[in-house]
């Protein structure tokens, strides 16, 4: 009988497959787009809300309130950024984390494994600094959720700000990690911050997402039917009293997105690839606009690490995001007896952990529900945001540049493509067509050479002779 053969130990933050990796390359440069967006949105909302001459329209535009009131929907602009555009970013996070769960790396296990237990890791430390931090100091433990969420577009930007060369490994542990937060975040808002429920308007809400599931399994298809159905729903859920984000999350998450055969991508991939550059390029960026106005001055700023709920959120961005998912990166690895990647070190994950301590979007978000009718706290923590999320950007812009060379070098090799097929030839090494299509274009490069080598040498010995023949002037030298 034969020896069992010994099992090849599984690698943590190994090499994406080309499909994962060029869905990932995708959805990173419209993330990485967006989130520019985002920074100019954050810079001209504290700008527009912190110039004495422009602070009064700020205030203006962001209280302004339209919308039909017999619906329920007379909403201040603020408001609709909050609860109307945002269920678009959740629309498209819904998807995302469908595709996951059916396609992408959370459909096995044991590669789920890691993303789930260092984002749950990313989001329960955050939570209990912030829970110590206003214990011992007497604050309220209402903004408990604040510091649990990242921010993928904003950490993305850092990113593109930087420079760095991040392999894509450790991008799209980034990604995964961000979708699994939002999913998180969308449980905790709806869990957490429900107000009194009007099941009347739920129960039309769920009717709604009953007639979507079933338009998307016979087929139907046309924008014209889903989108004045999404809007109903939308509406529906907003007077239900949950979140009106859920919505979009809801119908995010039944989309197919497993490719039927002779399909290029299925009606999910279709999709998010149209609503995506919507969601990161307008509808973020305009809850930025209206969400990131705080003043700003040196008394807030020291109020902001002095005051225990602010206190509570910077440190749970910083700490313990940075803590908690590198932690729980490495008890997974630990206890799954998985092994860190050959090519990566535990100081690169620690690097992109202090990164997803960026949390803008949806912490903003959690920080007005959980302080709703506070006015003066709630400007208080959003300003605590913003400065939890400079420290964790200007902390990981250091941490990454210092291995950023070693990154360029990984890029580069991951980017290499000698054969000029469209293919990385790192995902072609074992093919033996690949090995003779390269040495083919050695071939060449090699008789190339030779021919110049000759030239040169033919020159150097004052033997050059005249192409096409000496009586030929078309092709004389010149």
């Amino acid at each position: 009988m034969t020896a069992p053969r010994p099992s090849t130990p599984r690698k943590v933050l190994g090499r994406l497959s080309l499909s994962e990796r060029t869905y990932v390359a995708d959805a990173l440069r419209t993330e990485t787009v967006g989130g520019v967006l985002l920074l100019a949105a954050a810079v001209t909302a504290l700008l527009w809300a912190n110039v004495p001459a422009l602070h009064d329209s700020y205030e203006s535009v962001a209280r302004f309130h339209l919308g039909p009131a017999a619906l329920g929907l007379d909403l201040s602009v603020a408001h609709w950024a909050a609860d109307g555009l945002l269920a678009i970013f959740f629309f498209v996070a819904g998807i995302e984390l469908k595709r996951e769960l059916v396609a992408g790396d959370l459909r096995d296990p044991k590669a789920a494994a890691l993303p789930v237990v260092a984002a749950l890791c990313g989001m329960a430390v955050p939570a209990l600094v912030y829970v110590l931090t206003n214990v011992t100091g007497g604050g309220s433990l209402a903004g408990w959720a604040v510091p649990t969420a990242t921010d993928i577009a904003f950490a993305l930007a850092v990113l593109a700000v930087i420079g760095t060369s991040l392999p894509s490994a450790l991008r799209a542990f980034l990604l995964t990690l961000a979708v699994v937060d939002d999913l998180f975040a969308i449980l905790i808002i709806a869990v957490f911050f429900t107000d009194d429920l009007n099941f009347a308007a739920l129960g039309g809400a769920v009717a709604g997402l009953a007639v979507f599931w079933l338009l998307l399994r016979k087929g139907v298809r046309g924008w014209y039917v889903y989108v004045p159905l999404a809007l109903v729903v939308w509406a529906l859920m907003y007077n239900s009293g949950i979140h009106a984000t859920i919505a979009g999350v809801a119908m995010g998450l039944m989309l197919r997105c497993h490719r039927h055969e002779g399909e290029a991508h299925s009606p999910g991939e279709h999709i998010e690839h149209l609503v995506r550059p919507l969601s990161a390029g307008l509808a973020v960026p305009l809850f930025a606009l209206f969400s990131a106005g705080v003043s700003i001055s040196g008394g807030a700023i020291v109020d902001v690490f002095t005051t225990p709920e602010t206190l509570g959120v910077v440190l749970g961005l910083v700490v313990g995001k940075t803590f908690g998912i590198f932690g729980g990166t490495w008890l997974t690895a630990r206890f799954t007896r998985a092994s860190l990647s050959d090519d990566l070190a535990w100081a690169d994950v620690f690097a992109v952990a202090s990164l997803a301590g960026i949390g803008f979007t949806v912490s903003l978000l959690i920080g007005e529900l959980a302080f709703e009718g506070d006015q003066t706290m709630t400007g208080a923590v959003k300003a605590s945001v913003l400065v939890g999320s400079l420290i964790a950007a200007a902390l990981a812009t250091v941490l990454l540049k210092l291995r950023n060379a070693k990154y360029r070098r990984l890029w580069e090799n991951e980017e290499r493509d000698e054969d000029a097929d469209g293919i990385p030839d790192v995902y072609e090494e074992d093919d033996p067509a690949y090995h003779l299509r390269l040495a083919d274009v050695y071939e060449r490069k090699a008789a190339e050479h030779r021919r110049i080598a000759q030239e040169k040498a033919d020159a150097r010995h004052g033997r050059a002779e005249v192409p096409g023949g000496a009586g030929d002037d078309h092709h004389r030298p010149a």
